[in-house]
């Protein structure tokens, strides 16, 4: 893409857009959700302010899931709280699959204002950011406190915390008759342009870092929105001025609920026979109600 603007734009929709900027060591990737947006906000009536919520987390599990590097690889975002209206979020991505649900009370929400802050919404919350890889059996987790305007500026506390990679994410969520579009972008500074390797002594004030920063927060909400806009050529708006900026292109984006008959009966037969019959109706049938996508599996124990 050095020297050479993106001629023929496109809306893609639902897919991620890799990109790297070697002479600055930073990589990036950028989102822009629609079709598969309202399909997971559709599994439940969710109220305006707490759909907005939903969908800026699902915008950042595809940020952060499109820096995973293997199959079956998996991104967790989960948040919980205790004295917020939100008890509980949950957002996932593996293989270009988005899945996300949340709980919350509606007798406490309609006591807020028609812009609850974080505080209102979480309490006392933290948010747990997970990867799993499979290939070597490993899992990843950092905690940090719901803190800030916003969960994209909790993930950012995040990157500095528990990575230590300096990271700026930018997003942003619309709603209107014709829908919901979120979107968004994550870029960061890796020492030593090499992703994987050891992070010793990272700068936060890095002065190549400093620069793709200022430039990657001068996004604005309207551009993220705007489909007659690529995703290559917001890139392109953004850093056009640099010698080389690759772009890679990622996953297209589905809804991806993973419940089923045979998944259900697996996880049940983890329970001792006694507290499934509990769980049981009088046929002997246990209903189990996939909070993800709203759908109800009957099981016969």
């Amino acid at each position: 893409m050095a020297q050479q603007h993106p001629d023929s734009p496109e809306t893609n929709f639902d897919r991620i857009l890799g990109f790297t900027i070697p002479a600055r060591d930073c990589r990036g990737r950028m989102v822009r959700l629609g079709p598969v947006l309202d399909d997971i906000l559709a599994a439940h009536d969710y109220p305006p302010a707490i759909k907005h919520v939903l969908a800026e987390a699902l915008v950042l599990a595809a940020l952060m899931g499109g820096l995973l590097k293997e199959r079956d690889d998996q991104l967790t975002i989960q948040a919980q709280s205790e004295g917020g209206v939100i008890s509980l979020l949950v957002c996932d991505y593996r293989n270009g699959e988005l899945r996300g649900y949340l709980s919350h009370d509606p007798a406490e929400f309609d006591r807020l204002g028609a812009d609850p802050s974080l505080a209102d919404l979480f309490g006392q919350g933290y948010l747990a950011i997970t990867f799993d890889i499979p290939t070597s059996d490993q899992r990843y987790q950092g905690l940090v406190p719901l803190e800030g305007a916003s969960l994209t500026h909790a993930v950012e506390a995040y990157f500095a915390q528990s990575e230590q990679v300096p990271t700026l994410i930018r997003t942003a969520v619309r709603s209107g008759a014709g829908g919901c579009v979120a979107g968004g972008m994550l870029i960061q500074h890796l020492p030593d342009g090499e992703e994987g390797r050891e992070r010793l002594h990272v700068r936060f004030d890095e002065p190549e870092w400093e620069h793709i920063s200022i430039l990657g927060a001068s996004l604005r909400p309207e551009e993220i929105f705007e489909q007659s806009l690529s995703l290559e050529q917001l890139v392109w708006r953004l850093y056009h001025e640099e010698p080389e900026v690759r772009v890679v292109q990622g996953e297209h984006l589905t809804k991806g609920c993973r419940c089923s008959v045979l998944h259900f009966e697996q996880v049940l037969a983890r329970f001792p026979k006694d507290e499934r019959r509990d769980m049981a109706d009088e046929n002997g049938v246990i209903v189990v109600d996939c909070a993800f996508c709203s759908r109800k599996f009957p099981i016969l124990d």
